[in-house]
């Protein structure tokens, strides 16, 4: 399943300017509307004049989603049939809590909704006994209806998502 071509999804406009706050928002939503494991729950880039990090989510059963429509409209939420595209930012995913620690992309593809990892400046598929230091931070993107795991190489042979947990922020030694 893919989170936009799931049976059921939903989009939520929100005030978020940072994918930090769009995460925090988007896990803090799942938790407060009890939502089950198998939902998809990504962010989207909004430039449409007011530029933000809208959200989704994706549930194969419309009961789920339902229920949360009602509730965020109810806190003020604008909610919309669909995803605001097709290259959404997976935080929430089936296995994403599993993927902790050090582990091998075989484990990580076993454990999760990820269908494939993809190495920067490499054409190669990386090999599955190659071990990815997660961060705690994995944050795959859909491409062609397919979850991707962006990774770079680091220390030690290993790699590491793409995506840093703690990123610096823009002019931060000025």
């Amino acid at each position: 399943m893919t989170a936009t071509a799931a049976p059921y999804v939903l989009g939520v406009d929100t005030d978020a300017t940072t994918l930090r706050e769009a995460d925090h928002l988007l896990q803090a939503l799942a938790a407060g509307l009890a939502l089950p494991e198998g939902v998809f729950g990504c962010t989207h880039l909004v430039r449409d004049g007011r530029p933000r990090i809208a959200l989704s989510l994706a549930a194969e059963a419309e009961p789920v989603l339902c229920t949360a429509r009602d509730r965020l409209t109810a806190r003020g939420y604008e909610v919309r049939d669909g995803a605001w595209d097709e290259r959404g930012r997976a935080v929430l995913f089936p296995g994403a809590s599993a993927l902790t620690g050090t582990l091998t992309l075989a484990d990580l593809l076993a454990r999760s909704a990820i269908d494939r990892v993809t190495v920067l400046g490499t054409p190669d598929e990386p090999a599955p006994d190659t071990r990815l230091v997660t961060r705690d931070h994995v944050r795959p993107h859909w491409q062609d209806g397919r979850l991707v795991l962006a990774a770079m190489p680091a220390v030690g042979g290993t790699l590491v998502p793409f995506e840093d947990p703690d990123p610096t922020p823009c002019c931060a030694d000025h």
